[in-house]
């Protein structure tokens, strides 16, 4: 059998779609089926105002209008609703990335990302590219703008999700519930207190980590003052990604507490961080959730984006692997209840290592290594099914 030329292409709006990438970039690359392994950016291949408008227009509105986020959400989350006109423009601002996949010549392509997606079911759909076209899906949801015409195989999170693209009509043997790619250091083992005391922690204490996300977006040393108020004895992991700014500020909120609080910038060492934490304090995106329920680190969860974060929070407090602190007043009081009872945080922390899927991205890798079916493409018949099958299920 030839070797697999495999590409892969993210978009950097936010951070988890790369992350989730990288992980399946590094599976492919151990596994010696494959030739050739690339990870490219779709980003990178398009005008300065087209990546402002995916990724920068994207963080201002997570900052200052999330609200405006979750209307957009909603709004579109129905199946091909603005398709043609996205399409369209997606594709008058990625020729560059065309002509790079057709010059690659992949024998796989694996999107971490509906653009792209788009962009490739889009040419399958014209016959101007033969490949195989994989679609993983980052958050627990699936949000209609993932939906394509032409597609070899969808990889969710969970069972929920794989109904749902079911009910809509998608073949059942083409969506494979895999968990959302993330790097397999995750899945290695840590001495917990060998981790704490390398940044100079009590090994038995408390240990909460507490992140603004990799871009340092958040009220994080408004969190930190509030920590300050918790009865129950702790210290805390910061880590305030790229962010010198915000750094700055919880370094001056946590300056009065220096032995609860362990202030970091970006860290390569998050892994270890989620396995020697007791508690995990931030923002549920899919790749941070997935990061910490591999580990069984259960999640207070703050300020989710409406939209997707939202929704991968509602999967969490379903499954018990979480809390929500809807309002900073009272992030100490739940959390001391919360600590009152060892019994339910314990039980957290199993229910978190229950959603956890640690090989989500070996999965990945091996399933469509293994696989040879043909593609699929949905006829307008089809889509128009689809289309009145999310209008019966929303009581449209």
């Amino acid at each position: 059998m030839e070797k697999q030329r495999v590409l892969i292409i993210s978009t950097s709006a936010g951070t988890g779609h790369v992350r989730a990438a990288q992980a399946l970039e590094k599976e492919f690359s151990r596994d010696p089926r494959v030739a050739e392994v690339v990870h490219e950016d779709a980003l990178k291949f398009t005008n300065k105002l087209f990546r402002e408008f995916y990724s920068s227009l994207y963080l201002k509105l997570v900052r200052s209008a999330p609200s405006v986020l979750g209307w957009f959400y909603r709004a579109s989350d129905e199946p091909w609703k603005g398709e043609a006109v996205r399409t369209q423009l997606d594709r008058l601002n990625t020729r560059s990335l065309v002509k790079f996949i057709r010059e690659f010549q992949p024998h796989l392509i694996v999107c971490t990302h509906f653009m792209p997606a788009g962009i490739i079911s889009h040419l399958l759909e014209k016959g101007e590219i033969q490949t195989r076209h994989a679609i993983t899906v980052t958050d627990f949801d699936c949000h209609a703008m993932w939906l394509t015409h032409c597609f070899h195989r969808y990889f969710v999170a969970l069972e929920e999700t794989k109904a749902h693209l079911e009910a809509l009509g998608l073949p059942p043997e083409r969506v494979t519930v895999s968990g959302i790619p993330i790097d397999p250091v995750f899945a290695e083992k840590f001495d917990r207190a060998a981790i704490r005391k390398s940044f100079g922690l009590d090994p038995k204490r408390t240990t909460l980590l507490l992140s603004a996300g990799a871009l340092g977006v958040g009220p994080t040393e408004l969190l930190v003052e509030r920590l300050n108020e918790l009865q129950h004895p702790f210290q805390c992991w910061v880590v305030c990604g790229k962010n010198p700014e915000i750094r700055e500020r919880v370094e001056a909120a946590a300056r009065d507490f220096p032995k609860r609080f362990c202030v970091l910038g970006y860290t390569d060492r998050m892994h270890e961080l989620m396995h020697a934490s007791d508690l995990y304090i931030g923002k549920p995106g899919g790749l941070t959730t997935s990061e910490a329920m591999a580990c069984g680190l259960p999640l207070a969860v703050f300020a989710p984006i409406p939209g997707q974060e939202e929704r991968n929070s509602d999967h969490l407090l379903e499954n018990g692997a979480a809390i929500r602190c809807n309002e900073l007043t009272t992030l100490a009081f739940k959390l001391d209840q919360l600590f009152a009872s060892p019994g339910r945080l314990i039980a957290m922390r199993k229910a978190a290592k229950v959603l956890g899927r640690p090989h989500a991205a070996r999965k990945v890798v091996a399933t469509l290594l293994e696989d040879r079916l043909p593609t699929v493409a949905l006829e307008s018949e089809q889509r128009e099914a689809m289309t009145q099958a999310a209008a019966r299920a929303a009581g449209r």
